[in-house]
Formats: structure tokens, sequence, C-alpha cells
């Protein structure tokens, strides 16, 4: 028998491993339109490949997902991230957990991934052939028969697509068309632009822990906060425009964020430190005496905001500046205007409905024997290794249901 999987991504290619792993006898095949495989697996983390989270629990793995946690958190019991790197580990690629508990290869690079996918397919036998794109498929008696853009037709008793995330809802109409309820697709994981914020200068600095907040919403992200010489960047950023994908879609990308520099703290601390700074150093300039410990660019950026000299000493600071210096550093507010798509972590919220798949074996409930997974579907997570580990846990929950 064979199975087809279609989409030579991350997640077709594991899938494929998986199936004909734990199903010698069948006969396995990838088809990719274009000429690239495994393009993402390549530019992820910045060409190192975050491959998965090191984080300890499924309910803490399930919770790093806006959109399909719940139904992830059931299959992780079976396959997560610990397995992952206990696979990864037996095809002789060493893991490296960072501090953020981001897991890389242990080289650094990304290629390694893509050579062992490779290896594997061709230590296995199986096919793989580019420039195929796939149009439609339809039922037969003895599967389904896949209608080729070239014309040509290919029969199999399986089929899993793994087409990655598509931008447009256009691009899965062929599959509304066969029944299925589709998520319309919005971009997640961006980051903000600031036009009318006079930001540029400060292009560079990281805040190690921020917390970003949009106004209005109940939304937060939180972690380390970049800014770039269009507005901010960084997981904190990210973290939040996952969570708040349709929200911000629906806002035309236009809010304001307000942003605490202190890892949460509050009026009180922030008052304390000052009045602690003004008794200790009541004659050293507040631009030299930054009691919070944040990048100097920052702390200066602030002050002018503000309309503080920061020649002035501690001692001449007056209330009025307390206050406002306060809010500053535990509610900043600015402008959000666009967005700019995070290239090497690009997802999409939406897809295919989890509605259309029976969530234990990835199947659809239209069509018996054809699977999806990836990011086509309507399963998306945070920055952090998380979108690949999704992909792993599902291939391996269609190899273990096929057959």
């Amino acid at each position: 028998m064979k199975v087809v999987v279609v989409g030579g991504g991350a997640a077709g290619f594991f899938t494929a491993i998986q199936i004909k792993e734990m199903h010698p006898d069948l006969e396995v095949m990838i088809l990719e339109k274009s000429k690239k495989l495994l393009s993402k697996v390549k530019v992820s983390g910045g060409g190192r490949c975050n491959v998965t989270n090191a984080c300890e629990t499924i309910d803490e793995l399930a919770s790093a997902y806006p959109r399909g946690g719940r139904h992830l958190r059931k299959l992780f019991g079976r396959f997560n991230n610990h397995h992952m790197m206990e696979w990864l580990e037996s095809k002789g690629v060493e893991c490296e957990v960072y501090p953020d508990n981001c897991v890389f290869p242990k080289v650094n690079d990304s290629q390694i991934i893509i050579d062992l996918f490779l290896k594997e397919c061709s230590r296995l036998g199986i096919r793989i052939q580019t420039e195929t794109g796939v149009v439609s498929f339809t039922s037969n008696e003895s599967g389904y028969s896949l209608k080729l853009l070239n014309g040509g037709e290919i029969q199999t008793k399986y089929l899993v697509f793994a087409l990655g995330g598509q931008p447009k809802e256009s691009g899965l109409q062929w599959l509304k068309d066969l029944g299925y309820q589709i998520e319309s697709p919005v971009p997640s994981l961006f980051t903000f632009n600031m036009p009318q914020e006079k930001t540029a200068d400060l292009m560079g600095i990281v805040v190690e822990n921020a917390i970003a907040k949009i106004e209005g919403e109940k939304l937060e992200g939180r972690g380390p906060l970049l800014f770039t010489h269009w507005g901010m960047s960084g997981p904190a950023i990210l973290m939040l425009s996952a969570w708040g994908a349709r929200i911000l879609n629906e806002k035309n990308y236009e809010f304001k964020v307000r942003i605490n520099w202190l890892d949460g703290e509050g009026e009180a601390y922030v008052r304390s430190q000052i009045q602690q700074k003004q008794a200790i150093d009541p004659k050293k300039s507040i631009k030299n005496q930054n009691p919070f410990q944040l990048p100097n660019r920052l702390w200066e950026f602030l002050l002018k905001k503000l309309e503080i000299n920061p020649e002035n000493k501690w001692a001449e600071i007056g209330s009025k500046s307390i206050n406002k210096l306060i809010n500053a550093l535990t509610n900043d507010t600015y402008q959000v205007k666009g967005k700019t798509t995070f290239k090497e972590e690009f997802v999409t919220c939406g897809g295919v409905s989890l509605s259309n798949l029976n969530m234990k074996t990835m199947e659809s409930k239209l069509h018996p024997g054809v699977f999806f997974i990836g990011e086509m579907i309507d399963i998306d997570g945070i920055t952090g290794g998380y979108n690949f580990q999704a992909c792993w846990t599902e291939a391996w929950t269609v190899a273990n249901s096929i057959g």
C-alpha cells in the first residue's frame, strides 16, 4: 500500500519518516510543489533551528498554543518535546537547552536537521518528488486519486496533507469546495511598527524582562523586548502578537501598546527605589545613576520623553517628575500602526478547522484515510520551538494511526 505526503516541509518529512519507521512495508513518498525542501527549517532560529522547547510538563507545553493547545495536550501524552529530543539524540544529533528553554542542535546549524531528515528518507527508501503540485483529490475503490498540477495523477491508499500556512483563505478554497470548514488565516508572530514614535535611536537595545499589553484588551506578552529601526520586536512582542492575532487583525494593526519595563514591578517599588536613590546619592545626576538597571540609552530616552533634565541631581527631581517617571517605567505607552512579518518564524493563525478532524488521529472526518497536520490546520504556538513541536507530535500521531 502507498502513502503520499503532500508538503516537503518539517511536518511532511517527519510524518513520512515516522510512517516508514512504524510501517516498513508501506510505500511512502513526499510531494513538494517547489524546488526547495525544508526551507523553513533552514531559516528557523536565525539558521540554527529551534527544534522544540524544553519545558518540563505537558500542561506547560500545551499552554504555549493560543489555538489548539487543549487538543495537543492529549497528544503530548504520547509524543512530546522530551520524546523528540530523545529521537534526535538517537539519530546522532546532540541538543542543547538554553536558559529560555529553547532547544537547538548543539552545532547551532539548522543544516544538521535537514541532513538528518534527508538521510533518513534515503535510508528508509522514501521517495521525494519536487516541482509536483497537487490540484485536488478524489476518492475511489482503492483509496484516493491525486490530480497533479502537471496533469498527471497518483493513486494512493493514504494521504497526508502538510502544506504549511496559507497567507490567504483563497489558498484553501479547494478544500472548502470539498466541504471543509476553514478558519480565515491571519498572521501570527509579527513585530510592531511605530512610525509615529521616535524610537529609531534605540535600535538594537534589549530589555530582558519586559511586559507588553494591548490597551483595552486582556492580552499580555512577557520576556525580552527588542527595539528595531521600525518599532518593537523580541519574544514579549511576538508572544503578544500570537495571542492577539485575530484581535489585532480586526484593529487593522492600529492600537496602543503599554510596556512595563521592570518585569511587572508596580508603583510602590519604583517610588521606594527613587526615594532610596535620593537619600543615598542626592548630588549625583539622574542620567548617570539609573536605579533600575535599564540600558543607558533607554533610560536617557525616557527622561527626554518626560522632559526631565538628565543633568539634574536626584535631589532636584520634584514629585510631579517622580510621578511621570513611575508611570513611564510601569505603564509606558506607544502607538502602533502596522506590522512587520517576523520572517524566520512566520506563522499563520487559522486554516483547516479542527472540527473537521478526529483529533486523536489527525484523520479527516470527511475522508477516511486522509490526514491534515502542521500549519495548514488551526493550531499555532508562540515563538520558542513550539510550532515545530506541534508538527512533530502531529506527525507521530498520524504515523501511529495509519494501518
